[in-house]
């Protein structure tokens, strides 16, 4: 191979099988080894599925062997995140709650990419029950950032953040309930997308009327995630809520997807109501700039959002994790994460006439997000407001509010699981003084994913990454084992 094998891309891996310059074996045996060395220093998985993952590769060399047509992601290895169960596997949660429980069913997305054959090498480390931007868990204990394994990965998808940083796979999935995709990907300088509402069917939970909770990709190429996208959308009955007949994305395909002259953009630094850091306010302007080169109109505008729309976010999502846990709390209570108790305690608090009026404050939200994009194709803001804090620190630590009103958070995503039916895209924007990485949130019109990941496209062709996550490998090697 005349790359390593972790800077492949999937598509790459997958082409190099069909014509025979890569063995689907030895690809697999390079995967596992790049697992194992990236588990040591950085801990992103809960399991590596060694003698699962060459048996499906022995299959693919078989299905190749016999003249068999090439799936569209034919020996790919994937991530699943351990929040999504996978029939005959462990799926913890990172719960104590859940420890010796083995899923009796797939849901739709593992079952596709299945289908469409990727191969599943392994599981990645969540908080538990999904509950942070912090990828640490009684279970698993810390994942660390590849960038500065003093800092944390992101979460609450921060293993497959890790994980696809670090080359171990070219494709993770993970769920995004208040940014748990994009907050690893822009820490983790990758990219990650949370679907419009029901792109992908969402159906491993406890309810299908769900409005904030997503699945998706992280990815390092815009390529592999729209080979993921492709293989894994589209409706099911399993998810009342799926969409019938997304908005294609063949636009984005290599003819067209990167043609973004006329497209309008409205540009926001700060939401109307954060404080952004200066690192993460400077990367975004050049990322627009870069995209007005490439014959993009970006507009500054103003957006009413407030934190009391932040806040909104907060208590359904307090209100959903207490609903998801209150029947284990008296068994077992004491060997959960005390950060997430406070959340599921503050859910329980809440009257259920105070949960409906949430509704309300979403629909002032939605009607602020329409008037200002008005005139504009989509929207663009930072994801988070701050670089990687250190992986001790926890996020409760990022809720105060300054004398000019503007919230101090780390994360800027929240606020569009509340308005869920808008996809939001997080692309790298560079790296700060420190080299910590910085990302771009794209955020399209409603059930409109093929406008971000045009946009997407545009910065990776004029404003490249890959040097950035390849230069993890100096990390990983200066790290003590």
């Amino acid at each position: 191979m005349q790359k390593s094998y972790h800077h492949l891309s999937g598509i790459e891996i997958r082409d190099g099988i069909s014509n025979g310059t890569f063995d689907p074996c030895q690809i697999m045996e390079h995967c596992l080894s790049r697992c194992d060395a990236v588990q040591q220093k950085l801990n992103p998985f809960t399991a590596i599925y060694h003698s699962d993952a060459m048996a499906a590769a022995a299959m693919v060399a078989e299905r190749k062997a016999d003249g068999l047509p090439m799936r569209p992601m034919e020996g790919i290895p994937v991530a699943i995140k351990e929040f999504t169960p996978i029939k005959g596997k462990s799926t913890t949660r990172g719960s104590a709650a859940l420890e010796h429980y083995i899923a009796d069913r797939q849901p739709v997305i593992v079952q596709r990419l299945l289908d469409a054959g990727a191969i599943i090498v392994a599981r990645t480390t969540t908080p538990e029950f999904a509950h942070s931007s912090f990828t640490r868990s009684p279970l698993f204990g810390h994942t660390l950032n590849p960038f500065d394994p003093s800092r944390t990965s992101g979460g609450s998808s921060g293993g497959s953040g890790v994980a696809v940083a670090t080359g171990c796979v070219p494709l993770a999935e993970g769920t995004d309930m208040g940014g748990s995709v994009r907050i690893p990907a822009a820490f983790c300088g990758v990219l990650g997308l949370k679907p419009s509402h029901g792109r992908i069917p969402m159906d491993i939970l406890s309810t299908v009327f769900d409005t904030i909770s997503h699945f998706g990709p992280l990815a390092r190429t815009v390529d592999d995630m729209t080979l993921f996208m492709t293989c894994v959308e589209g409706a099911d009955d399993a998810d009342i809520m799926s969409q019938i007949a997304p908005i294609p994305l063949d636009d984005v395909s290599h003819d067209l997807g990167n043609d973004i002259n006329g497209l309008r953009i409205a540009a926001s630094v700060d939401l109307g109501c954060f404080h952004v850091d200066a690192d993460v306010a400077a990367n975004f302007a050049k990322s627009l700039d870069t995209l007005a080169k490439a014959g993009a109109i970006v507009t500054p505008v103003e957006i009413a959002f407030t934190a009391d729309m932040v806040d909104a976010w907060y208590d359904y999502w307090c209100v959903y994790l207490a609903a998801a846990v209150e029947d284990m709390l008296p068994e077992y209570r004491d060997a959960m994460d005390p950060d997430f108790l406070e959340l599921v305690d503050r859910g329980l608090s809440i009257s259920a006439v105070a949960f409906r009026r949430l509704d309300e404050v979403r629909t002032t939200q939605w009607h602020a997000f329409t008037a200002a994009i008005t005139d504009h194709d989509m929207l663009a803001c930072p994801t988070m407001a701050l670089p990687a804090p250190a992986f001790q620190d926890k996020e409760l630590n990022y809720t105060s509010t300054d004398a000019d009103g503007k919230l101090h958070a780390l994360d800027m995503t929240c606020l569009f699981n509340s308005i869920g039916q808008c996809p939001a895209l997080s692309v790298p924007s560079g790296l700060t003084a420190s080299g910590l990485p910085t990302a771009i949130q794209l955020i399209g019109r409603r059930f409109d994913d093929a406008t971000p990941m045009r946009v997407a496209r545009s910065l990776e062709q004029n404003q490249p990454w890959i040097d950035h996550l390849n230069a993890c490998d100096h990390v990983l090697l200066s790290m003590e084992e």
